[in-house]
């Protein structure tokens, strides 16, 4: 049995096959507790059920909305449910993509993709930085580890961006800021670059014929696996040693 080592908390599950989800297992199976949460219950559910048929600890905890009061409101019962372990890493993982000409973005969705990729990472930077801040350091010299998921539109605009790539140039913006500011307290704060596509279920009904041969050959596409060891790997990082900025892609990606 793998060593515990506290709750790792992950927003933006997804579907059950991409970066979300990949994270749940690696940290599971790295001995954490883990609490999945995202908007709709299904999949967390789903995905609680499987790691522990596998052996670890898993909770789902739906979130009414991705807003301050109901991650405040998700956190309370992640710690409620596990009264005698410590919140040590956290994972934003959640997005919302819009591709379109600037002119045809509507304001809603200027709204919906500012909030889910800004002001509530940066409502769940607070609650788990509230959740470090007090610990004891573990045996890495830490006391938590505060981990975003970003893109290539985190460093690149394009034509149909604006709005996507405002939003995660904003939020790594924040990471470096948090990551500044909290250093000193132990709290390691770290961005990951995601650049290039991830092989996810999404791909069957978008690019029929070439799933399977992505699955087959990895120079193309990024592994939601190998990005979730990777994460776990800032996590384990020793306080002598931090990443603020790791940025991942295939081998074959043009970048």
């Amino acid at each position: 049995m793998a060593v515990k080592r506290g709750i790792f908390v992950v927003a933006g599950y997804g579907n059950g096959t991409g970066t979300g989800s990949a994270s749940a297992e690696v940290f599971a199976k790295a001995g954490y507790k883990v609490a999945l949460i995202a908007r709709g219950a299904d999949h967390i559910e789903k995905g609680a059920k499987k790691i522990i048929q596998d052996g670890g600890e898993a909770k789902a905890f739906p979130l009414q909305a991705y807003d301050s009061a109901s991650v405040h409101s998700v956190f309370e019962s992640i710690k409620a449910h596990w009264p005698d372990e410590a919140i040590r890493v956290t994972l934003y993982n959640a997005a919302q993509g819009i591709w379109k000409p600037f002119l045809e973005i509507t304001p809603e969705e200027w709204d919906t993709t500012a909030n889910i990729n800004l002001t509530t990472a940066a409502a769940f930077a607070r609650e788990s930085i509230l959740s470090f801040k007090d610990l004891p350091l573990n045996e890495l010299g830490k006391r938590g580890t505060l981990l975003f998921t970003g893109a290539t539109a985190s460093i690149r605009g394009n034509k149909t961006t604006s709005a996507f790539s405002a939003g995660k140039f904003a939020l790594r913006s924040l990471s470096q800021s948090l990551s500044k500011e909290f250093g000193k307290q132990n709290i390691h704060v770290a961005h990951a670059v995601i650049d290039g596509a991830i092989i996810t279920d999404m791909w069957k009904d978008r690019a029929p014929g070439k799933y399977e041969e992505w699955q087959q050959n990895l120079d193309g596409r990024l592994s939601p696996e190998s990005i979730a060891n990777s994460y776990l790997y800032l996590a384990h990082q020793d306080r002598s040693a931090w990443t603020w900025e790791l940025d991942l892609r295939p081998a074959h990606e043009n970048w």
